[in-house]
């Protein structure tokens, strides 16, 4: 699917398939495409050309509330004048279920994201890992083919993040239902996904398992977005080794020349800052035990090593 906005193209010609009850990650940087295709999945945008198929039904001329999906915002969008309860239950009421029938739906969401005991609290009276929980119920209480997330941890604090990170991959593996969750932050979709989608300028740069994409990177792009990659210009190309799989050597037996810019304690080792010949920047991660071994300091030159089964060659230019 494509989608211009005048003589803009933000979605360009997408060709992306996502198999029942997969967790998907749309990943990438500000302005890639991800939500706008987020968006025409949900039917909030028309694309401009292409087509949209939901359960093997092409949905693209349906309106959101027919098409089987549910969205979850960013801003989770509770009114703030209802009851936990009733805005869990407020799709229902516009589907004219009647009170009994949608309340007791409601309650039942409520008791799977663990917030049956607030029912009756309004949303100023939630926390916020509180409020995303009632947007999350709300979003599934219709039993939707697919749940649309648009970064629904970012107004999180990094805690509370990584716990409602793993009740959302809880209820996605419970519930057995389509999860398309779009993200900047490499390390939700690493946690999160079974397929990881990352775009770039409106296409997808590359597609895989969260290992696949993070462990073999096919372009300089890649490498360098998912991060924990030194990107390295070789005679014969560029290729990404593995900043935990990078070592440092002196510089007569390094691959390539660098200069040492910094050390810091990550807590597990240390993050050794590197800059290369032409200014590039590199790092290399080093434990306790090989620091101690071989120290270092900021202002050494060293040369950097691999084994050759740890290299991977990159497609494009950086």
């Amino acid at each position: 699917m494509t989608k211009r906005f005048g003589g803009s193209v933000a979605v360009d010609a997408l060709e992306l398939k996502i198999p029942a009850g997969t967790y998907c990650c749309l990943l990438g940087p500000s302005g890639c495409g991800k939500t706008t295709s987020l968006r025409m999945l949900a039917g909030h945008e028309r694309q401009s050309s292409g087509d949209i198929l939901l359960d093997n039904h092409e949905v693209s001329g349906l309106p959101p509330a027919q098409r089987g999906t549910a969205m979850m915002f960013q801003s989770y969008a509770l009114f703030p004048h209802l009851s936990c309860l009733d805005n869990v239950a407020f799709s229902l009421r516009m589907r004219g279920v009647a009170k009994a029938e949608r309340h007791a739906k409601a309650r039942r969401m409520l008791a799977l994201v663990e917030l049956e005991a607030l029912a009756d609290r309004l949303p100023a009276q939630l926390s916020g890992g509180q409020q995303q929980r009632v947007a999350l119920a709300r979003a599934l209480v219709t039993n939707p083919s697919a749940l649309l997330l648009d970064e629904p941890l970012s107004a999180l604090d990094p805690f509370l993040r990584g716990r409602v990170r793993a009740e959302l991959k809880r209820f996605q593996r419970e519930l057995g239902i389509t999860f398309v969750h779009v993200t900047h932050s490499q390390d939700e979709a690493l946690a999160l996904a079974d397929l990881v989608v990352l775009m770039r300028d409106g296409r997808i740069e590359q597609q895989g398992t969260p290992l696949e994409v993070f462990d073999s990177p096919r372009t300089a792009f890649a490498a360098r977005f998912m991060g924990g990659h030194n990107v390295i210009g070789l005679p014969g190309g560029l290729v990404a080794v593995r900043t935990d799989r990078t070592r440092l050597l002196p510089v007569a037996e390094g691959a390539v020349a660098a200069t040492i810019r910094g050390i810091e304690y990550t807590g597990t080792g240390f993050a050794v800052a590197l800059a290369g010949p032409r200014g590039e920047e590199w790092q290399a991660l080093l434990s306790e035990a090989a620091l101690r071994a071989q120290p270092w300091e900021a202002g050494q030159d060293a040369g950097l090593g691999w084994d050759e089964v740890d290299v991977r060659h990159l497609a494009a230019a950086a």
